[in-house]
């Protein structure tokens, strides 16, 4: 028998020219490791390796737990335990997220108790889609731990996350990659809604008027961002309307990929707004034909709707490519 050939690694995925490792990075920036703040690679090992309170805390929460443990509490209810009751029943869908990085941002009392990897993820996810992190910016763990405050471990592993969600590429050693939206991507994505919301539109028909004062209220928030001139959280209430319809259509499965797509739905949809705010006017004018045509005798005609929504929002993506 010819002798066989022994296997070989996988290649490490190839890195766009211009792209530095994380330590030439650092030395540009001038991050330095000085006696007042220690190299955060040792400090960051020495941690993990020396079981310190610190470490302790980081490494047991970075699976997403609680440093205590608490069975059965999602990252929602730690967030909401630590909120007033007034802004915890704000905390929903996307929102969480972006309360999460608010505690952070702010360093406010409780945020300690939010897992460590979460932080991050919330921190960061937040930073692209609202462009604090353009596509085509390089982040690095050690800019990341330092910004949130914490050690690389949870940063690992939130960037992980991300690079599921497709909003950045990680290049060993050297950083993530925000992805920047690119037309196919647009495509693929609305292609998507159309199979996804126009099955949903006939599967929730007869269960329709249970919809009506949930989307209302979305549509009641959609104004409200409207009037405060909050793109991007105008667009998490677009996108929670039609995630209630899909929801409410009882297939599990569809529900979860149509909200792995939120994410980019923001991103792709917010600087057209930004740029043309008359926008969101007839976005909700479509919303609420939308709630009428469930109102009425006639599946075709909201099917219908569904599409013709699709599409408009199709116009104005393209548009502002």
């Amino acid at each position: 028998m010819p002798e066989q050939e022994p296997a070989t690694a996988n290649p490490a995925p190839e890195v766009p020219a211009g792209i530095r490792s994380e330590d030439e990075t650092a030395s540009i920036r001038s991050e330095t490791e000085t006696a007042g703040s220690g190299s955060e690679t040792e400090t960051a090992d020495s941690r993990s390796d020396t079981g310190t309170a610190d470490s302790r805390s980081e490494t047991e929460t970075a699976d997403g737990r609680i440093g205590d443990q608490t069975a059965g509490v999602g990252a929602g209810e730690q967030v909401a335990q630590l909120l007033t009751a007034e802004s915890a029943t704000l905390v929903r869908l996307g929102d969480e997220t972006a309360e999460i990085a608010r505690v952070v941002v702010e360093a406010a009392p409780g945020v300690e108790k939010i897992p460590a990897a979460e932080r991050v993820y919330a921190y960061v996810k937040t930073a692209i889609l609202d462009r604090t992190y353009p596509g085509g910016e390089l982040l690095t763990e050690g800019e990341l731990a330092t910004a949130v405050g914490v050690s690389r471990t949870p940063v690992r592993e939130a960037l992980l996350r991300l690079e599921e969600s497709g909003l950045v590429k990680l290049y060993p050693k050297k950083g993530a990659l925000v992805l920047p939206v690119l037309p196919q991507e647009i495509d693929d994505v609305l292609e998507a809604r159309e199979l996804i919301e126009t099955h949903a539109a006939a599967k929730v028909w007869p269960r329709r008027k249970q919809l009506v004062e949930n989307l209302t209220r979305r549509v009641e928030e959609m104004r409200a961002h409207r009037k405060a001139g909050d793109a991007k959280s105008f667009l998490e209430a677009d996108r929670a309307f039609h995630e209630a319809i899909v929801d409410a259509a009882g297939n599990q499965i569809l529900a979860k990929l149509y909200n792995s797509l939120r994410d980019r739905q923001v991103r792709m949809g917010v600087p057209g707004i930004e740029m043309q705010p008359a926008r969101m006017d007839r976005s909700i004018a479509a919303h609420q034909e939308l709630i009428e045509a469930l109102g009425g005798n006639s599946v075709k005609r909201f099917r219908e709707l569904v599409v013709t929504h699709i599409n408009e929002a199709a116009t104005d993506l393209r548009s502002t490519r």
